[in-house]
């Protein structure tokens, strides 16, 4: 599991002080992006300068359970499901301690920026991955 950490910022609130449903995906979006980084040691610059790829969300489910509130720490953790030829399952929750936020499930693709294809994951890429959640079942590609 990796783990990350948000402070709820006055930017992440609407009105009524709670965090705006949007800004849980780019707080999301930040925790894949530092997994990338941080765990499958490969930046997201690397990736969509130096490999003319990237890896887009091609589904996203998200399920609410309790608002977040300013100046509240949240706990953004992430886990690889399942890892196909060319895209991954993610699993991300968000908590301050016992109390979940909120649950999605996300699925990337690994693409061609010449042609927007999916393509295979790139050895180690796939490598760090399993090295990330051994367990991981390996499938054909999930997504085309």
């Amino acid at each position: 599991m990796f783990r990350r950490q948000e402070l709820v910022r006055f930017q992440h609130c609407d009105p009524a002080g709670i965090v705006f449903y949007p800004r849980y995906v780019e707080m999301i979006d930040a925790t894949v992006e530092d997994w990338f980084a941080e765990l499958v040691d490969i930046s997201f610059a690397d990736i969509h300068c130096k490999m003319n790829s990237a890896v887009p969300v091609a589904s996203l489910s998200i399920d609410f359970h309790s608002p977040s509130r300013l100046g509240e720490v949240l706990h953004l953790d992430l886990a690889v499901s399942r890892l196909g030829n060319s895209s991954a399952k993610l699993l991300s929750t968000a908590s301050p301690g016992d109390n979940l936020r909120f649950e999605s499930k996300l699925t990337l693709v690994h693409i061609n920026t010449e042609d927007y294809k999916s393509r295979p994951w790139p050895d180690d890429i796939r490598n760090a991955i399993v090295s990330f959640s051994p367990s991981l079942m390996h499938s054909s590609d999930m997504v085309s």
